[in-house]
């Protein structure tokens, strides 16, 4: 006996039920005999083959005899009785049933039975005649001979749960039988009337509608086939479409994309707003959506990068081989803000494009100086006329990348107003928690920032609001010294300004002589800027002296750079030619680098009238204040003739603005060096901010200030005890050619040069 699983069903006795010889194999049956006997069984829930259990199995089955099997396949199986499982055996080979025939309860005449069928074929046949299909369903619907015939035929299409279907197998009355299947197909006539109605009506409701969609349907049909055969001609719309399919964007941005994009439908290229929404949807499928997949990082790659396009700077180019490292191991954006904060010139922008090209990743500069309004950094609303979106995400744009390498170009000139604080819009795109759903005002949807890697120069950190400098790391850039900026112009700013000129090297030599002369007497800065732009002026001069001819190739050396570059440019301070009581050398910083500057103390006779000179600033007058007390407190006796003269404070250069607590410690010795009538070296240097107490406090820009003082000539430099770490920063050439002295105290200072 074969034993075949069916699902969802009806098989009642009496029917003819035919099958493809495809299902034999799919049951693991190898074949099957005209006269065979075949048992149904009724599965609860559909299963494949593999899978099926005994209690998958409902305990009421129908078996059957095969009478045919055609050459194509077909397997007609008449149907005999039902029977009641007693127990099923299901292995990977076969199904194995225990099974004894269920009897039936015939308590219904067959005259009933014929009217009952009668009856159902009527209402079919009426129910049909309302289709397309009803003439091929009139010869099906008299075709049936039996009631149990039309309930399995129809049963696929019956709305009914497969528990209800196996329920008429189930029931042993014939009449309950007959009832049910009766009450099934007058429903299912009764169904099918009413959801026809319902269909008729919508028709008529909704044909202008279903017109007018097949009308647009069929346009963008044919306007698509006129895109592809020119390309040049294609529409706006169409084009942000293919665009828009194509973007990765977000559901949120999607959403927005395609508001926006409905509306340059509905105005068309008439209206007056029509520049304004085809403007927000060239930016919006303009940005790069997609994450870009990660690249490894090759270390020995980036320092070879940084080294050959950058001299010195080694505790940066350290830091950020790090920064590199970590985003190697996570494979993803990671670590700090880098800032990065010296003078001009130190190298800090072109550091970042030399990032990019480690990383391999687009590089984008944004310009933050003088920005007030900030709608810069977050753009404009879209309400207003002329909106634009902000520099970040105009610079994103601008890359064609989600991940470039951002420089945020000197942060510490941001201002604000009354347009609002662009230091504060920073703040956000600056934090790596936040910065994933960024949202620019004009674009008004959120786009993920967590992939650009944003790097930050500034000159100095004062100006720098306090929460926008704790959400990054702050790298100094130090000034270059002498023989640093010698080894920058031969390896690069020589080389780069050759060729933007078009000169070749045989044709134009500066010896070394030349560039050590240019460097001391034409230049006085941190950075190298200034040095490149007199390398330019050299080069440019020699180059009207090769194109006349004049020359075939020009040697610069010593003597001849006064005549291509002109008199000295700068005058450096250096040390005083002889020394006087009241007059002591100071170190300071600046914005172009170090310096040494002089205090210069003097008395006259009057009335103890204090005068300050040199364009000092509040804090550097608060430091002359307490320099006096400590002088009069420190040597009261000396200090008596403070009360009967006018003391005179000078700093020069007058012009020029000086501010500062740094100078203390120069101020307390040049007082003390007055008073007591004797001289300080000219060879000692000091920095460092005192107290009243008579404590030195550390200051700030120490590798700058040290730099200064070697250049000018000082041998001994007097520093706080508090800034000996920072030495670290000082290049060894400077700290080998002077003797650098840690104090704490003023006392210890005065020991040694006021003698």
């Amino acid at each position: 006996m074969i034993t075949l699983p069916i699902y969802d069903m009806v098989i009642l006795p009496g029917v003819n039920f035919y099958f493809k010889k495809e299902i034999l194999q799919k049951m693991h049956i190898a074949t099957a005999n005209t006269e065979e006997d075949v048992m149904f069984l009724m599965l609860r829930t559909e299963q494949e083959r593999d899978k099926m259990k005994p209690d998958d199995f409902y305990p009421i089955g129908i078996t059957g005899k095969i009478e045919s099997i055609d050459d194509e396949g077909n397997i007609s199986v008449k149907v005999k009785d039902r029977v009641d499982i007693s127990d099923i055996e299901v292995t990977s080979e076969q199904i194995s049933v225990t099974a004894s025939t269920r009897p039936g309860k015939a308590d219904i005449s067959e005259d009933e039975v014929i009217d009952k069928l009668d009856q159902i074929r009527d209402r079919m046949l009426q129910f049909a005649q309302g289709f397309q299909w009803g003439v091929w369903a009139k010869g099906f619907i008299l075709h049936w001979k039996s009631i149990n015939e039309i309930v399995c035929a129809m049963s696929g299409y019956f709305n009914l749960a497969n528990d209800e279907k196996y329920a008429i197998l189930e029931v042993d009355s014939e009449r309950q039988r007959i009832e049910l299947i009766e009450k099934v197909i007058y429903e299912f006539i009764e169904m099918s009337k009413i959801r026809d109605e319902a269909v008729t009506a919508q028709k008529e409701t909704h044909e202008q509608v279903y017109r007018e969609s097949a009308i647009k349907k069929q346009i963008d049909f044919l306007q698509k086939q006129l895109d592809e055969m020119h390309p040049e001609n294609v529409s706006d719309v169409r084009k942000f479409e293919n665009r828009l399919n194509a973007s990765g964007m977000n559901p949120e941005a999607r959403k927005e994309a395609d508001k926006v994009l409905n509306r340059m439908k509905q105005e068309g290229k008439n209206s007056h707003e029509y520049g304004i929404l085809y403007d927000y949807m060239d930016f919006i499928t303009s940005l790069s959506w997609k994450k870009e997949d990660a690249v490894d990082v090759n270390l020995s790659e980036a320092e070879e990068i940084l080294n050959e396009q950058h001299y010195g700077l080694k505790k940066a180019k350290d830091r950020i081989i790090q920064q590199m490292a970590v985003m190697g191991l996570n494979k993803k954006q990671s670590g700090s803000i880098l800032l990065f904060v010296g003078a001009p010139g130190t190298g800090k922008t072109s550091i970042g494009q030399s990032i990019a090209k480690a990383l391999h990743r687009e590089y984008v500069r944004i310009s933050l100086g003088g920005i007030r309004d900030e709608a810069e950094i977050r753009g404009h609303r879209r309400t207003y006329v002329g909106a634009m979106p902000g520099r970040l995400m105009e610079g994103v744009k601008r890359s064609g990348t989600s991940n470039p390498v951002i420089v945020l170009d000197e942060v510490d000139k941001l201002s604000k107003d009354y347009s609002g604080d662009p230091a504060s819009a920073l703040l956000e795109v600056l934090d790596p928690e936040q910065n994933s759903n960024f949202t620019d005002h004009y674009m008004n949807v959120p786009y993920d920032l967590s992939d650009v890697l944003f790097v930050c120069t500034a000159n100095s950190i004062d100006t720098i609001p306090e929460p926008l400098l704790n959400r990054m790391e702050v790298i100094p850039f130090p000034g270059y010294t002498a023989i640093e900026k010698f080894q920058i112009a031969k390896k690069h700013l020589i080389p780069k300004t050759l060729m933007n000129m078009g000169i070749k090297a045989q044709h134009l030599k500066i010896t070394d002589d030349a560039l050590r002369k240019i460097i001391d007497d034409y230049t006085m800065e941190a950075g190298v800027r200034g040095l490149k732009k007199q390398i330019d002026n050299l080069s440019r001069y020699a180059a009207v002296k090769l194109v006349k001819g004049e020359h075939k190739s020009i040697t610069v050396n010593e003597k001849k750079v006064s005549e291509y570059l002109g008199r000295k440019a700068m005058r450096h301070e250096s040390i005083l030619e002889k020394k006087m009581p009241g007059v002591v050398t100071g170190l300071a910083w600046t914005r172009a680098g170090g310096d040494i500057l002089f205090i210069e103390t003097s008395l006259s006779k009057g009335t103890g009238k204090v005068v300050i000179t040199g364009q000092l600033g509040d804090v550097m007058k608060e430091s002359a204040q307490i320099a006096i007390s400590l002088v009069k407190s420190m040597f009261p006796k000396e200090a008596e003739i403070l009360a009967e003269s006018d003391l005179h404070i000078h700093v020069p250069s007058g012009a020029v603005p000086k501010d500062g607590p740094s100078a203390g410690i120069t101020l307390v010795t040049a007082l003390s060096s007055l008073v007591m009538g004797k001289t300080v070296s000219p060879e000692y240097a000091m920095t460092g901010e005192v107290s009243l107490r008579g404590k030195i406090m550390p200051i700030g820009g120490l590798p700058e200030k040290l730099m200064a003082a070697q250049r000018a000539g000082i041998r001994k430099v007097f520093i706080p005890f508090d800034n000996v770490d920072d030495l670290e920063e000082v290049a060894k050439e400077v700290k080998d050619k002077l003797e650098i002295i840690p104090v704490k105290e003023v006392r210890e200072v005065l020991k040694q040069v006021v003698k």
